[in-house]
């Protein structure tokens, strides 16, 4: 019960960091760059003066991740319901980020088929799709370079769940170490040094 709790008081306290406005842009930890495979692209398009579409399309991958993130707390929590005991034994016994790796393992197929029709119809509502085919395809268009198309709802949706992790681990290393954040006494009793 102290491990559910510890969760779902983790996972819900990312949740809440990441959903809103500039969870992802205003955070430099877990803020979506230009996709690395395109950095190349993002470089010439910023020397021949596209660079204020550039960072519209990274904008719109951030807002994208921020709306995404809302959907992940229901299946946290259906995760953590579904724990088994030993499960329960392996975080409280393992590293500092058992939960957090435990969570990873159980819900990232799931947060990705969550994910991805949200930032799709995120990146499609603020025109980023349409923005990503423009900077693209203006790239393509540039002589003697090799052509790129990353897909930009795999890519974005990829790094929405890997910086939801990110704040959960934070929360997680928050839980297990600092007695302020272990707000009940059961998770006095589970984490108390």
């Amino acid at each position: 019960a102290g491990i559910r709790e510890a969760l779902v008081k983790g996972t819900g306290e990312s949740v809440k960091i990441v959903s809103v406005v500039n969870g992802y842009l205003g955070n430099p930890q877990i803020k979506i760059p230009f996709p690395q495979e395109a950095k190349e692209v993002e470089n010439k398009l910023r020397a021949l003066g596209f660079g204020a579409q550039v960072d519209e399309v990274i904008v719109s991958i951030n807002r994208a991740a921020e709306d995404a993130a809302k959907s992940a707390e229901p299946v946290f929590v259906a995760a953590i319901k579904g724990m088994s005991i030993a499960d329960a034994i392996n975080i409280v016994k393992g590293s500092q980020d058992a939960a957090t790796r435990y969570l990873e393992r159980t819900t990232s197929p799931e947060l990705k088929a969550k994910f991805s029709p949200i930032v799709k119809a995120s990146l499609d509502k603020v025109d980023a799709t349409r923005l990503w085919a423009a900077v693209i395809g203006q790239y393509n268009q540039i002589p003697f370079v090799k052509k790129q198309n990353p897909d930009l709802v795999a890519y974005a949706t990829d790094k929405a769940i890997a910086g939801l992790f990110v704040m959960v681990a934070k929360e997680e290393a928050k839980i297990r170490q600092n007695p302020a954040a272990q707000t009940t006494e059961l998770l006095r009793k589970v984490f108390g040094k």
